[in-house]
């Protein structure tokens, strides 16, 4: 079993990436992708961990068992006034150009949290953004931390409620985030070597029609693949998605999209409980890889 869509404290999961390389090597996952939102900060570790802990027998893997970290990223891109997601996969996330785009990315992110910080003082949650970074450090600062911050602190009773009032897509704490193309996310992944792969594409709510125009423009830009397996499916979307990936020539790949505790019952590898993404999947993407 893989799982290609995985996050990680260095974004907004709840697990931190040694604690994702010991949980696939005691839960059978052969292989896993880490892709965080726009940032890569957490694939040294992975790797390292990956590395340290494998073939070798000890606490962390009784069995002595093996797993592949994937290097990848999840971007988070504006289509015609919706969020599109991009995953890569297999990046050379050491690239200079590709390093200096994302530090770009967080100089964006970093002012829109100064702005949120400040709906947020003004609506009765005073909060800095160094108060914020302090109290997950090291992560990629998300409205899920945000959420969380309110829990600990007491202003709301559940996640949910903290985005309702605050910081969710329609609260008064909300700031958009400065996006790129579906298309430049696609390019960014090609020049480092990656596999551009379209996430999660029921999750935009569009017509089929309107679908396959994002696909076969996408497609056309140079992505190669389509997450045609995914956590929440039902049977006819997964045959739905893996049909527009054979019409479009596209691999199919697929993930949990785990984020620990942010996202509650749904689990690394199994997502819901039904979730199974045979190494076939990865293999495929691998020979997909060899034709960059």
């Amino acid at each position: 079993m893989v799982d290609l869509h995985v996050h990680s404290i260095f974004s907004d999961g709840s697990y931190s990436p040694r604690e994702l390389v010991e949980y696939a090597l005691t839960h059978n996952i052969s292989a896993f992708a880490l892709t965080d939102h726009d940032t890569v900060a957490g694939l040294p570790q992975a790797l390292f961990c990956a590395k340290e802990l494998s073939g070798r027998v000890c606490e962390a893997n009784p069995e002595g068992k093996t797993v592949e970290v994937i290097p990848g990223i999840e971007f988070s891109t504006e289509y015609e006034g919706r969020d599109i997601h991009i995953v890569g996969l297999y990046i050379d996330y050491t690239n200079e150009r590709f390093t200096r785009h994302l530090e770009d990315f967080v100089a964006s992110r970093e002012a829109r949290n100064e702005k949120i910080c400040s709906l947020l003082t003004e609506h009765g949650v005073p909060v800095t953004y160094s108060a914020i970074k302090a109290r997950f450090p090291g992560a990629v600062i998300t409205r899920a931390h945000y959420a969380r911050f309110l829990l600990a602190e007491g202003y709301v009773k559940s996640m949910s409620e903290a985005f309702d009032r605050y910081v969710g897509d329609h609260a008064p704490c909300f700031i958009p985030r400065e996006k790129i193309s579906p298309t430049q996310a696609v390019s960014l992944i090609r020049a480092v070597g990656g596999i551009p792969v379209l996430a999660h594409p029921t999750l935009y709510h569009m017509s089929l029609e309107r679908l396959k125009g994002l696909v076969a423009y996408l497609k056309q830009a140079g992505l190669q693949a389509i997450e045609g397996i995914y956590s929440t499916y039902s049977v006819s979307e997964t045959r739905e998605m893996q049909a527009i990936a054979k019409e479009f020539g596209l691999a199919i790949s697929g993930g949990s999209d785990f984020h620990g505790d942010n996202k509650p019952g749904l689990h690394f590898g199994t997502g819901y409980g039904k979730l199974y993404i045979h190494e076939d999947i990865l293999d495929n993407l691998k020979k997909e890889r060899q034709s960059n």
